[in-house]
């Protein structure tokens, strides 16, 4: 008899092997597994007297907390869909979203319900909100008090098949409304196994949450770092100084996080020196950073540094970054360069760089095309948006809008989204690349390079930079630092210095708005509109 493959088998797996291990620990409480299975059912019970069944939708505004972790698998026992929502929108964004999605509850953190306020009254299918940590502000269901009402003993589960959308995960695009991309129980479950194999996850681990739960699931961790009876720590405000606190209190091993967090983190140790844990892995997404930050990271801090790539439509993962056994006597740059790509095919994974054309490109570091994807981890579609499904997937694969190149040993390197390449002279130019050249220079803390018009050459690479606090550089520097050590067709031709750089809620640089905003101050209207 085949047995589905449902994301509860994860905490089961937890209770029974490592029950009574001390697991989840808040900045003031600990709980093992047991306890957490014993507040999982509670609120099952809870949703489900509130009319919950399977396949409605339930919203989580929360930060990295006890109470959203147990949201997951609460949820997933009455074979209903969490939804959960970027703690980093507006009040406009959370009104679109829980209204397309047509959540029937909402769980909200007391810090975060000040933005649901303003659009409360708007909201069309919310029946009930539930606040965590509620104080005496408002009339809602206080979580706390609503959860002491029922029973922690077995719950009687929905039944579940692995092809049931479990999660329901809005992306934030830089233009337009988000798209709801909806994963199923076998998406998240075949996720788990691949990157948990290719992370090393194991019972000894101990993980800190970091990387927001709500951003794919913080990359699935409440789903294998459980299902491995990890210890894991909970943290609602990731500052460098409360990071490196808790690494060293709770001996963390592992942590996920986006490349600004780990930009703060070294400007943190290099200003303040704190005690460092050595035997730890960061596994970063996001722009693939300069192999000499890899070095950094790996020489400097001690810590293994893995890049890995994927998006919210295939679960996330896809490719990762680390060196096989049979590729370790390469040079060391070397290494690091390959370490700082988005790497090669995971487990379950099949990932190619193709041209117009969908014929795969050469092995050549060179030749660019577009990374489709076809896995375990494409999603079931996205929701209420037909249309948007098929332009996405197309003859079973996955095309994720991301141009790269592939090397000689088979790893991918994303150069720029298809929409950002920079054509000059008649060259495809990687603004990536670009930017990872003066990332190198000491002075630039952030950089974005976008196309700008050039009478002979069509197009060239201007740069948007912020300067690290209590430096100075000027155009002319930053032109000939760039020129010094790229090919010159590449180099940027013009620098505008800014404060910070525009960011979706999820941290990507919005080029959209610093193309707008070049164009309108030169007078002119751009040719790229979205």
């Amino acid at each position: 008899m085949n047995v589905p493959l449902v994301v509860t088998d994860f905490l089961d797996r937890a209770v029974n092997l490592f029950g009574d291990k001390d697991a989840i620990f808040t900045e003031d409480r600990v709980f093992t597994y047991k306890q957490i299975n014993y507040r999982v059912n509670q609120l099952s019970r809870g949703l489900q007297e509130l009319g919950v069944t399977k396949g409605d939708r339930v919203a989580y505004l929360a930060p990295n907390t006890v109470e959203m972790l147990e949201g997951f698998y609460g949820v997933f026992q009455l074979g209903a869909i969490m939804v959960p929502l970027n703690i980093r929108l507006k009040p406009e964004d959370y009104l679109f979203i829980l209204n397309h999605s047509e959540s029937k509850v909402l769980v909200v953190d007391q810090d975060l319900y000040q933005y649901i306020i303003p659009i409360k009254e708007r909201l069309v299918s919310v029946e009930h909100i539930i606040v965590h940590y509620k104080n005496d502000d408002s009339t809602e269901i206080d979580y706390d008090q609503w959860l002491l009402k029922y029973s922690g003993e077995s719950f009687e589960r929905a039944d579940v098949d692995e092809d049931d959308v479990c999660s329901l995960l809005y992306t934030s695009g830089t233009t337009g409304d988000p798209k709801g991309v909806m994963l199923t129980h076998r998406n998240n479950y075949l996720h788990a196994f691949s990157t948990m194999h290719h992370l090393r996850v194991s019972d000894s681990d101990t993980y800190l949450h970091v990387l927001p739960m709500f951003h794919v699931n913080g990359w699935g961790s409440p789903f294998y770092y459980t299902l491995n009876g990890a210890r894991q720590v909970m943290l609602k405000k990731a500052t460098p100084e409360a990071v490196f606190n808790v690494m060293e209190k709770h001996g963390v091993t592992i942590l996920h996080m986006a490349p600004t967090v780990l930009n703060s983190l070294f400007e943190y140790f290099e200003n303040n020196i704190p005690k460092v844990n050595k035997n730890v892995r960061i596994v970063l997404a996001g722009s693939a950073p300069p192999p000499a930050f890899v070095a950094r990271v790996e020489k400097e801090l001690g810590w293994e540094f893995i890049q890995v790539y994927g998006m919210t439509e295939t679960t996330p993962l896809s490719l990762v970054s680390t060196v096989r056994a049979h590729l370790q006597h390469l040079p060391l740059k070397d290494q690091y360069r390959m370490k700082a790509k988005a790497g090669h095919d995971m487990v379950g994974c099949k990932v190619k760089v193709v041209n117009d054309n969908g014929e795969e490109v050469a092995h050549n570091g060179i030749d660019i095309g577009e990374v489709v994807v076809r896995s375990h981890g494409v999603m079931k579609g996205y929701w209420k948006n037909e249309e948007a499904t098929m332009a996405t997937i197309r003859n079973g694969w996955l095309h994720t809008g991301d141009m790269g190149t592939v090397d000689e040993y088979g790893n991918v390197d994303i150069v720029d989204r298809k929409k950002d390449v920079i054509i000059s002279g008649g060259e495809n130019i990687s603004s990536i690349e670009v930017e990872g050249n003066l990332y190198e220079h000491p002075a630039v803390l952030e950089a974005a390079v976008i196309a700008v018009p050039h009478e002979r050459w069509g197009e060239t690479p201007h740069a948007f930079v912020v300067v690290r606090p209590n430096q100075t550089i000027t155009e002319a520097d930053l032109i000939a630092f760039s020129r010094s050590s790229l090919a010159h067709f590449k180099a940027v031709t013009g620098v505008t210095f800014v404060q910070e750089l525009p960011k979706t809620a999820s941290g990507k640089i919005q080029k959209v708005q610093l193309r707008n905003d070049y164009w309108a101050e030169n007078g002119k209207e751009g040719r790229f509109v979205n």
